[in-house]
């Protein structure tokens, strides 16, 4: 946070401290013990990481107009759009810095991709919005690119770092992978099933931005004519 303009540390400092379940990271851990013994690089990179999971909750809260994040105001709600675009912007730009100053490019590379994958998987869902003809497929597609993307991230580069051979790496990339699209789905659900105050966070903001996710597309597949109308008109009234 000290390599931040003094002026926008404080910023920084919410978004930073106010920490959540800090799965990435322990993933980055748990990945290079599987394969090997653990060293100091291992801490940057989990650094890394979340600090690029941090910025896409950071414009996802602004895209998704949330309120609550981790059981308090989102940086949006307390300070604006244009700021907390803004700084979501820094933590990816200051991830690829921490990133650059490894000795290799590998980590810069990897984690590069991935930032660009996390994007793009954004930009899809974004596409996708209010798509009634929706498939599991490109479901599974948006949510493999937007949220697994770092979960196999951290697995991949977590190996690697401890001397993975390929197969290790590429096999805990997939573990990432999976275990990421499980959490979305997961996530999902909560949006429509959770409490706020248990969840600490906005819910209900999928379907009010016209996202259709996996428990909504079972609902319209397992409907009849009649009742796939009534709940594509419901649907449609809770995006209004």
């Amino acid at each position: 946070m000290q390599t931040f303009d003094p002026e926008i540390g404080s910023y920084a400092q919410y978004a930073l401290t106010n920490h959540g379940k800090q799965l990435r990271p322990a993933l980055v851990a748990l990945s290079a013990g599987a394969v090997g013994k653990p060293n100091d690089s291992l801490v940057t990179v989990a650094v890394i990481i979340e600090m690029v999971h941090l910025a896409t909750l950071v414009h996802d809260d602004v895209m998704d107009e949330a309120s609550l994040r981790r059981q308090q105001p989102t940086l949006a709600a307390n300070w604006g759009n244009q700021v907390s675009v803004l700084l979501g912007d820094c933590l990816f730009a200051h991830a690829l810095k921490l990133a650059a100053g490894f000795p290799t490019t590998e980590i810069c590379r990897a984690v590069s991709a991935a930032t660009k994958t996390v994007c793009s998987g954004e930009i899809l869902q974004t596409h996708r919005r209010r798509r009634f003809e929706l498939s599991r497929e490109e479901y599974f597609k948006v949510i493999e690119m937007k949220t697994a993307e770092l979960f196999a991230l951290s697995c991949d580069l977590g190996a690697w770092l401890c001397g993975a051979t390929p197969t290790e790496r590429a096999a805990l990339g997939r573990f990432g992978l999976a275990l990421g699209t499980a959490y979305q789905v997961y996530d999902d659900c909560l949006d429509l099933f959770g409490s706020e105050a248990l969840v600490g966070k906005s819910l209900g903001t999928d379907l009010a931005n016209g996202k259709l996710t996996l428990p909504m597309l079972v609902a319209l597949e397992r409907s009849n004519a009649t009742d796939r109308a009534g709940l594509r008109e419901l649907i449609e009234q809770w995006m209004a």
